[in-house]
C-alpha cells in the first residue's frame, strides 16, 4: 500500500517503513493520483497567540474538505484527529482553543459518512505518554517535529496496529486458564468456597475481568477455557458460585483436564476450526506461557498483570492489541453463537452414516446476495480475514469493492443458515467481466461452513448465473499461500481445465457456453440478486 501523506509538520520518520511520499508543509495544491490511499495527519500549531492557533485550525478544515472534494472516492482517506499538547491559558476562564480543538474533531468525525473516510484517534498515543514526553523542543525547533523523535518506535507500531483495526482485523479467541486467572485461589486447594470473586479485594478484582470477557463475548469473541483442574469441580463453580460472572454457557469450548496445555488448544482450535494464529492464551503461570510461547509460536501469549489490581491495565492493552475493531458487523455480534450451533452440527452428525440424509436433515437455505449499503463493510472484511478457503487471498477496503461494482464487476455474497442457526455472510465472490470472458477474482467462504459441500453450489449457482447472462467462458486462479493449501485443487474438482502452473499459481479455464450446471435439491437457494 502506497500513500500519499498530508502534513503541516515533519513527521517523515514516524512513517519510515511505511511506503508513503509527503506533501509540502500546509500544501495541499498537489495532489498524487498515483497514490493507493491518502492520510491527513496534522498537528495543532505551537503558537503563542490562542486566536491565531484557532483560525489555523479552522483553516485546516477548510483545506481537508478541499481535499477530501478532489480525490478518487474509491481510495480510502485516513484521517488523524487532533489534541491540544502544549497552550498558554491566559484567560482560564475562557476555552476557546478547546472548542476549537472539539469542533474540528467533530468534522473529523462526522466525515464517516462516506464509505471510504477512516478516522484515526490520535489522542489514544497520547494519553499513554505526558507533554514533557511527548514533545521534546530541541527537535522541534532544529527539525519541525511536532512529537518526539524518540516515540517513533512506538508510534510505528501502534499506527501499524491502527490500520490492522481499520481492516477490521482483530483476534477470534480468548483461552483462559481458571486458577488466579479468572479468580483468586487455586480450586483443587481452596475448594469452591474459598476462591474470591466477591466484592472485596482481591475478589473485586476477578470480577471485574469477568465482566470484561463478558463483554468480548458480546462484541463477538469465543471465549474458552484450558485449565489443569477436575472438571467436575469447575461445573461446581459454575452452576453454584454466587459471585461467579461468567457461567459455562458463557464459554464456546472448554479443556478441564491434566493434559498438556499445548495439545488442549490444539485440540481447541481443531474444534473451532480456526488459526492458532487467531487465539490469545491468558495464564497466570509463566511455566505455561512459556510452554505455549515455544509450542505454538502462532498464538498470542501476552505478559500476565504481576498484581491483581494491575487488571484494568492488562483489560486496555489484551483490547488495544487484539480485540478493538473499527466497526462491528451482524456477523461479528452473532459470531460465538454461531460457533456453538456448530458444535451441535458436529454432535448431530455423528447420527448419521449417510451424507446426504445427514445434509437433507439439516433444511440448509442458501441466500445469493448482490453488493448493496448493508453488507459492503461485511464483504470487506471476509477479504481481509479468511485465509484457509480463499483461492486468491486478495484483501480490498469497502470502497474498493464498491469499486469494483461500480466498473462492471459483480460481487455476490453468501448466507448460509439450517435447523440449528443462521451463519450470516460466509461467502464471497468477486468476478471481473470482459466481454464474453468471467475472471474470477475472489472466491473465499468461512471455514466454519465448510464439510458441507456448500463451497460447490455456491460456486455453481454462480456459475449458472454467469452463462444466463451469455458469459461463455470463466477463467481463475489459485494463488498459493502459507494457509490456503487445502483449496489447492478446488477448481479441478469442479471441471476447470489447467491453463498454466507456476511456482506460485495455477491458472484454470472453463467454458461454460454448452455447459449444464446440475444443482442438488438437498439445499433450498434464494436469489435476492435480482436482474442482472
Amino acid at each position: 500500500m502506497r500513500y500519499f501523506i498530508f502534513r503541516n509538520y515533519t513527521i517523515e520518520p514516524f512513517f519510515k517503513g511505511f511506503e508513503a511520499n509527503f506533501s509540502g508543509y500546509e500544501d495541499v495544491s498537489f495532489i498524487d493520483d498515483t497514490a493507493d490511499a491518502y492520510i491527513w495527519c496534522y498537528f495543532m500549531p505551537y503558537k503563542l497567540n490562542n486566536d491565531i492557533i484557532v483560525e489555523e485550525i479552522a483553516h485546516y478544515g477548510d483545506m481537508l474538505n478541499m481535499v477530501y472534494s478532489n480525490i478518487k472516492k474509491d481510495k480510502t482517506f485516513i484521517v488523524f484527529t487532533i489534541d491540544n499538547l502544549y497552550s498558554l491559558n491566559y484567560v482560564t476562564s475562557k476555552t476557546v482553543l478547546e472548542d476549537a480543538v472539539i469542533a474540528y474533531n467533530q468534522e473529523i468525525y462526522a466525515m464517516t459518512e462516506y464509505v471510504n473516510v477512516k478516522i484515526i484517534d490520535i489522542r489514544n498515543f497520547f494519553r499513554e505518554f505526558s507533554t514533557e514526553q511527548l514533545i521534546d523542543w530541541k527537535y522541534y525547533f532544529l527539525s519541525q517535529m511536532p512529537i518526539n523523535p524518540k516515540l517513533v518506535p512506538r508510534f510505528s507500531k501502534w499506527f501499524s496496529r491502527q490500520l490492522e483495526v481499520l481492516a477490521m482485523k482483530r483476534k477470534k479467541c480468548i483461552v483462559l486458564d481458571l486458577d488466579n486467572t479468572l479468580w483468586a485461589g487455586i480450586l483443587g486447594e481452596d475448594g469452591a468456597d474459598g476462591i474470591k470473586m466477591g466484592e472485596d479485594y482481591p475478589g473485586n478484582v476477578y470480577r471485574f475481568f469477568q465482566a470484561y470477557l463478558l463483554e468480548l463475548s458480546r462484541m463477538g469473541i469465543i471465549l474458552a477455557v484450558c485449565s489443569k483442574n477436575n472438571e467436575s469441580d469447575v461445573f461446581t463453580v459454575w452452576e453454584n458460585h454466587p459471585d461467579i460472572l461468567l457461567k459455562k454457557d458463557n464459554f464456546t469450548v472448554y479443556r478441564i483436564n491434566w493434559n498438556n496445555k499445548a495439545d488442549n488448544i490444539r485440540e481447541i482450535a481443531m474444534e473451532l476450526n480456526i488459526g492458532l494464529d487467531s487465539m490469545v492464551f491468558i495464564d497466570d503461570n509463566p511455566a505455561e506461557r512459556e510452554l505455549i510461547k515455544q509450542a505454538l509460536p502462532d498464538v498470542c501469549v501476552p505478559e500476565f498483570p504481576a498484581h491483581p489490581y494491575m487488571y484494568p491495565i492488562f483489560i486496555k492493552q489484551l483490547t488495544d492489541n487484539y480485540f478493538s475493531a473499527y466497526t462491528l458487523t451482524q456477523e461479528d455480534l452473532l459470531k460465538t453463537q454461531q460457533y456453538k450451533n456448530n458444535a451441535e452440527r458436529k454432535h448431530y452428525k455423528n447420527q448419521f452414516t449417510d451424507m446426504d440424509t445427514y445434509l437433507r436433515s439439516l433444511d440448509i437455505m442458501l441466500t445469493v446476495e448482490k453488493l448493496n449499503e448493508f453488507n459492503k463493510a461485511r464483504f470487506a472484511q471476509m477479504t481481509q480475514k479468511t485465509n484457509q478457503f480463499n483461492l486468491t487471498t486478495r484483501r480490498y477496503t469497502e470502497t474498493e469493492i464498491q469499486s469494483i461494482a461500480a466498473n462492471g464487476g459483480l460481487v455476490y455474497g453468501l448466507r448460509v443458515k439450517d435447523k440449528f442457526g443462521d451463519n450470516g455472510l460466509t461467502g464471497l465472490m468477486i468476478v471481473l467481466i470482459e466481454k464474453e470472458t468471467a475472471y474470477i477474482d475472489t472466491l473465499l467462504l468461512s471455514c466454519r461452513i465448510l464439510g458441507k459441500e456448500i463451497e460447490y453450489m455456491f460456486v455453481k449457482y454462480i456459475l449458472s448465473k454467469l452463462k444466463e447472462t451469455g458469459i461463455q467462458q470463466v477463467r481463475a486462479s489459485y494463488i498459493k499461500t502459507a494457509k490456503n493449501g487445502q483449496v489447492e485443487k478446488f477448481y479441478e474438482s469442479i471441471g476447470f481445465m489447467l491453463r498454466k502452473i507456476s511456482q506460485d499459481s495455477i491458472d484454470y479455464e472453463l467454458i461454460i457456453e454448452n455447459k449444464e450446471f446440475s444443482l442438488p435439491d438437498i439445499y433450498t437457494v434464494e436469489d435476492l440478486c435480482g436482474n442482472e
